[in-house]
């Protein structure tokens, strides 16, 4: 298995770029990955970066909330960033943007 997930940090932010399918089978080693990075870095913002995910379902909309619960728990925020249209529309119809920002490309 390859590498769904490459992390930069900066400051106190974290930067997860997510690459590949966002589904069931990859969800799980995801989360495990990004909650073991928030663990060490104790960041306190968290971007995820869709700019290299072609498809994401219902896990990823789970995965982004649960990394909302982790950073709140540590006073941190997470933010999303480079979603393509239809991961865009995904997370409007879940109604997480209410409480999870996002980042425009500089």
């Amino acid at each position: 298995m390859h590498d769904s997930v490459r992390f930069e940090k900066e400051n106190n932010r974290l930067t997860a770029f997510l690459c590949g399918e966002l589904d069931h089978h990859t969800a799980g080693m995801l989360r495990l990955q990004i909650d073991h990075m928030i663990s060490l870095q104790r960041p306190k913002e968290l971007i995820l970066d869709f700019s290299a995910v072609p498809f994401m379902d219902s896990s990823g909309i789970g995965l982004i909330l649960g990394r909302h619960r982790k950073m709140t728990e540590i006073g941190g925020s997470v933010f999303l960033q480079q979603m393509s249209p239809r991961i865009a529309q995904m997370v409007a119809l879940s109604g997480i943007e209410k409480t999870i920002g996002q980042k425009e490309e500089s």
